[in-house]
């Protein structure tokens, strides 16, 4: 017996509510208080293998660049299992070309390896990122009070003017610009995420599971209903 309230009901609020992002363009993550945020992904260096020295010199560079900072910045460090998917596809596409029988079987027993090696083994990659976030002077002078309720005021999605966008996105290049200045002076690399990458961060941090199972398509094949 079918329910007629729920035949005949609208859909449910999309669950975007629910979420502290509003919306993702322009290399730019739009939170739902109205701030915004870059993020940089972030190279590694392993300390234990240098020196003293250096690693005296790698701490007090840190700190220096930690006090030129005039804003809060937030590190994530995202751990995952391993995935070599693409990679053992290739193996097997070259299995199946190889003529040479004796290299044929190297790569059997090799791919045999890799995937009894991952069973064994729960391999985990880790990425870093560095959020570099900017909300305007306006909002700062707020009570923590009136913040906190302006989040819930509304379940609308924040929208910011061109004119207003253009210039958080400017502080916010402007921010990224100098932290991975002072990030290249400790010996590490980084990289601003697009667009596209910033969708499949956030994806991938709220599915995790499922980001294993099924990718996240291109922006040019995303359909977003609203």
């Amino acid at each position: 017996m079918k329910n007629k309230k729920l035949a005949g009901g609208k859909p449910n609020q999309s669950t975007q509510k629910y979420l502290d992002i509003a919306e993702i363009r322009d290399d730019i993550v739009i939170l739902n208080d109205g701030t915004v945020r870059g993020v940089l992904l972030i190279s590694s260096i392993n300390f234990d293998l240098k020196s003293e020295d250096e690693q005296r010199a790698i701490i007090g560079g840190y700190v220096s660049f930690l006090n030129t900072l005039d804003y809060p910045l937030q590190i994530v460090i995202q751990s995952r299992p391993l995935n070599i998917d693409d990679y053992l596809d290739r193996l097997k596409k070259v299995e199946k070309e190889q003529t040479n029988e004796s290299l044929r079987m190297q790569t059997v027993d090799y791919r045999q390896f890799i995937n009894e090696l991952l069973t064994l083994e729960k391999i985990m990659s880790k990425k870093f990122f560095v959020v570099v976030p900017y909300r305007p002077v306006s909002d700062k002078k707020k009570g923590f009070i009136d913040r906190f309720g302006s989040v819930f005021s509304t379940a609308k999605v924040v929208q910011l003017s061109r004119k207003r966008f253009d210039e958080f996105n400017s502080k916010v290049n402007k921010r990224c610009d100098f932290v991975m200045s002072g990030l290249a002076s400790l010996g590490l690399r980084s990289q601003r995420l697009n667009t596209q990458a910033l969708i499949e961060l956030y994806y991938n941090s709220y599915n995790p599971d499922l980001f294993q199972r099924q990718p996240l398509e291109t922006m040019d094949k995303l359909r977003v209903e609203t």
